[in-house]
């Protein structure tokens, strides 16, 4: 079975996917058959995975179907075929982070995020194509293959989760996990036009998230709609004493205000978001999504985060830093690959140079500079600083509104090799996410609009921090009022 009313099995959200299984009406199998046929008519075109499962899938898929049977169990993501950035360890099948440093790392652990999905009863199809540790903001700094827009083959998908982006938007799962260091599940989203959520620093557990900057990495969703976002998230947030950073919070049910709307509500725009040179498609979609929220009731308040203009400089002084020191550990000796050499220090040398590509490389230069002697008080400990009065901005911004609403990216998706070769004009690509990063923040980006070239615009919305249901019940109320997140690209 591979349609539902006339609907194909895999374009169906999450929620309305369990709904349909926890009332028999469509099995886990059937969702879980129909998504693995969608991967074998698109994948070659898309290429979002670096892993596949489609043995491990129907496997989990059948223990579903029994557990349904004989339990009665319907969860909110029992047999939902969902897909995993490669960068959260999964026991018994490759965690490669897309680098050549990982290529043969078959994890003996589960992460938690991934644990929690399992006591769920979901469905793993496979692992997603990611820039290599992370690092990146395009998917072509993945050691294995550049991963492409569904949109527009010929563009990219956004980085460092473009793999699990392009897998949602191209109905290759029905939901994805992606990690998030400075906008890499909402810059992905957005660039694909689906919803990207990234959860306050500490609300999701990092034990088993292969680490790139520690301070900033959270894992969060991607997923067709907001419902869906609140549903996953309800399963993968929550206290882990396993992760000293996890934080001890009650977490409510995130579906339970998606219907509440935004009468009333304080949406703060901050001026410092619309800025020169930012391409005017993308700020005319983002305004008149604006526009939508004070018709619905929303009361916009411009704000103003005046050390915006430092954050750039500050997250690649930090996020370096700490991937200099993380990323110390690979070393030919512990895990990983090896490359020969005449001695040990032979050996250390050619295993990093073969192991790691040119933009870790060039991560790990810079970090290892900001931390070296008489140079850590000039560069880290000012970037510390600076980050500082970056968070002190938004709290001071969130005394005079409930959230803020802002572009998630200054363009939309460029053409593969575009700013390969100017790393700069790649960093900027996340100028209107890292920010939330560094302050801790929850923020979530869903569609708002297309470019004349028929290719997704993003909104952002930034909440307090462990106020993601704010951001949610916002986010839901625009999304149900314009139609962007139905629509689906012509694979």
């Amino acid at each position: 079975m591979g349609t539902y009313e006339n609907v194909e099995l895999y374009e169906l959200t999450v929620s309305e996917a369990s709904a349909l299984i926890a009332r028999r009406e469509v099995s886990p199998l059937d969702v879980t058959k129909a998504v693995l046929r969608r991967i074998e008519a698109v994948e070659s075109k898309v290429r979002a995975f670096v892993t596949l499962a489609p043995d491990r899938a129907i496997a989990m898929a059948g223990s579903a179907e029994k557990e349904l049977r004989t339990a009665g169990r319907a969860g909110s993501l029992l047999g939902i075929p969902l897909a995993i950035k490669d960068n959260l360890c999964t026991r018994g099948i490759l965690t490669t982070c897309a680098s050549k440093m990982l290529s043969n790392f078959v994890p003996p652990y589960e992460s938690t995020a991934t644990s929690r999905l399992l006591e769920s009863g979901y469905v793993l199809v496979g692992k997603t194509n990611m820039d290599e540790f992370a690092m990146g903001s395009s998917t072509e700094n993945s050691g294995f293959h550049v991963t492409r827009n569904p949109w527009n083959l010929d563009r990219i998908p956004g980085g460092s989760s473009g793999g699990s982006a392009a897998a949602v938007a191209a109905d290759e799962c029905l939901a994805a996990l992606g990690s998030d260091t400075g906008g890499s599940i909402r810059q992905p989203a957005a660039l694909c036009g689906v919803v990207g959520m990234k959860p306050t620093y500490g609300r999701v557990s990092r034990y088993g998230l292969v680490a790139f900057a520690s301070s900033l990495d959270q894992i969060g969703t991607l997923t067709k709609c907001v419902r869906d976002a609140a549903m996953v998230l309800n399963v993968i947030c929550g206290h882990d004493p396993k992760d000293s950073t996890s934080v001890p919070s009650v977490v409510p049910d995130f579906t339970r205000a998606l219907g509440d709307g935004v009468k009333g509500a304080r949406i703060g725009i901050p001026k410092e978001y619309f800025v020169e040179g930012m391409d005017k498609e993308v700020e005319g979609a983002v305004r008149g999504a604006i526009g939508r929220l004070e018709e619905l009731g929303a009361r916009p308040i411009e704000v103003s985060l005046p050390h915006t203009e430092y954050a750039i400089a500050a997250y690649y002084i930090l996020a370096t830093s700490e991937a200099s020191s993380n990323l110390a550990r690979y070393d030919g000796v512990k895990y990983g690959r090896r490359s020969e050499g005449r001695d040990l220090m032979d050996m250390y040398l050619k295993t990093r140079a073969d192991g790691f590509g040119p933009e870790v490389k060039r991560r790990i230069m810079l970090g290892t500079y900001a931390l070296s002697s008489g140079y850590y008080e000039a560069y880290y400990k000012k970037a510390q600083q600076v980050r500082t009065l970056i968070k002190n901005d938004f709290e001071r911004a969130f005394t005079q509104v409930d959230l803020l609403v802002t572009p998630t990216t200054p363009t939309a998706a460029f053409r593969i090799g575009e700013k390969t070769a100017d790393p700069l004009q790649m960093y900027l690509s996340d100028i209107f996410t890292i920010s939330v990063n560094l302050a801790g923040l929850p923020a979530l980006s869903l569609p708002c609009g297309f470019t004349s070239d028929n290719v997704p615009v993003g909104l952002q919305f930034i909440g307090k921090h462990f106020d993601e249901q704010t951001i949610l019940r916002a986010a839901h109320a625009y999304e149900q009022s314009t139609d962007w997140h139905r629509r689906r690209p012509a694979l």
